[in-house]
């Protein structure tokens, strides 16, 4: 089996995919348009940030799984991986630590003014007068949107700062928050409204998108400060920029809509005229620690694809079919005997959209289930039960 890494991976992931047999295809500075040429004989596509898009599938006859090195896969087309019947997996948790820290070390930054303490060092200014004006974090209330792995290890940190913390997220209930140490919002504009901090720590999805509106950032007390180290488009970005650019708030942001996609390179941003926002390289699960775990975690994926063609963290798998009928089909363990019954089902023009065949022990009977999307006649049946030397008996049951 072919590898194709488009981002790079530490060495010991590398070591490891060898080791389980596969060739792996070393391409650490590969980009999208590179990407969209094919990937010639590559089975599986690991990327990290690297975009895919519906061409690079398209043009990679042999592509059937690609795994995100990472938790969020907004940079992978799919759709188009669902239309060519291609596996689309993650890697979510394992850079949740990563994250939580840089939004703390946001947060520290713009109550201390760490960046521009540096910035006018280096330059040769002195301005102990100006820098030394900090409100200090104690006491301060942290606004949480978003309490998966992420924002958990946000208020855990935010607690060992004597910050009291607010918390949403859409499953979020009043016990859970007690749990988690926190007090618990009825809303987003909720927890703007009641904090000196918002931080967000939300996947994007179609609910989330532009989550933090206008209305939300509206609802920030003078002074406050937003972090994002979650997706660009949870948030109004248009709105931000207005409230930022008067002033009014300060903002810690890894990720904005104008961020290249290239790995080094120049950048231009209209956030860069702005003084009341720090903005880091989209770094957020860019550890040694996280990248290891992450890459661990994604050949550990390859590995049972390999070696038991099951493919952990699927995401574009329908969650349920629309079939409502199931044949089941306790059959002799011997080949032939799928086809058989499959020939007989698709004589009567009926299409098998899910099944799972289990072995028993002693591996001589087997048990299979075919979801159905229309009821076979009872000539069907009758005809898969008279293969008495395959079919030990095959009942057709309405779908839970």
């Amino acid at each position: 089996m072919v590898v194709y890494l488009a981002d790079k991976l530490p060495e010991k992931a590398l070591h490891e995919l060898s080791g389980i047999g596969c060739t792996v295809k070393n391409e650490p500075g590969a980009t999208a348009a590179d990407l969209d040429k094919g990937i010639g004989d590559a089975m599986v596509l690991i990327v990290r940030s690297t975009k895919v898009t519906r061409e690079c599938i398209k043009n990679s006859p042999n592509l059937t799984v690609i795994i995100r090195a990472g938790a969020g896969v907004n940079n992978i087309d799919q759709d188009a991986a669902s239309k060519y019947g291609i596996f689309v997996a993650n890697c979510p948790g394992q850079n949740s630590i990563a994250v939580a820290e840089l939004a703390m070390g946001l947060i520290l930054s713009l109550d201390r003014f760490i960046p521009d303490n540096i910035s006018d060092f280096r330059n040769g200014v002195w301005n102990k007068a100006g820098y030394g004006k900090a409100e200090g974090l104690y006491g301060k209330t942290l606004g949480i949107i978003g309490t998966g792995q992420i924002g958990q290890h946000v208020i855990r940190r935010a607690r060992a700062f004597g910050m009291p913390v607010v918390a949403w997220s859409r499953s979020l209930t009043p016990e859970k928050a007690e749990q988690l140490d926190a007090a618990y919002a009825d809303s987003v504009g909720d927890v703007a409204s009641q904090c000196d901090i918002l931080s967000v720590h939300l996947a994007l999805k179609p609910d989330t998108r532009g989550i933090i509106s206008g209305k939300v950032l509206a609802k920030l007390k003078d002074g406050a400060f937003f972090i994002n180290t979650a997706r660009p488009e949870v948030v109004d970005e248009e709105a931000l920029y207005k409230e930022l650019k008067s002033g009014r708030i300060k903002a810690g942001l890894d990720v904005f809509s104008e961020e290249p996609e290239h790995k080094k390179g120049d950048v231009k941003s209209r956030f860069q005229e702005l003084d009341n926002v720090y903005i880091t390289h989209h770094i957020g699960a860019s550890t040694q620690q996280a990248q290891v775990a992450v890459a661990m975690d994604a050949v550990d994926i390859v590995r049972g694809y390999f070696r038991e063609g099951v493919v952990r963290n699927w995401l574009n798998r329908c969650e349920q079919t629309d079939a409502p009928w199931q044949l089941i089909v306790r059959h002799f363990d011997k080949s032939g005997v799928l086809a058989n019954v499959l020939a007989e089902l698709k004589n009567a023009g009926i299409n098998a959209q899910e099944m799972e065949n289990v072995i028993f022990d002693g591996k001589e009977t087997a048990c299979c289930t075919i979801q159905l999307d229309v009821k076979p006649d009872d000539t069907v049946v009758d005809a898969i039960n008279k293969r008495h030397d395959e079919v030990i008996t095959a009942v057709l049951v309405a779908a839970g």
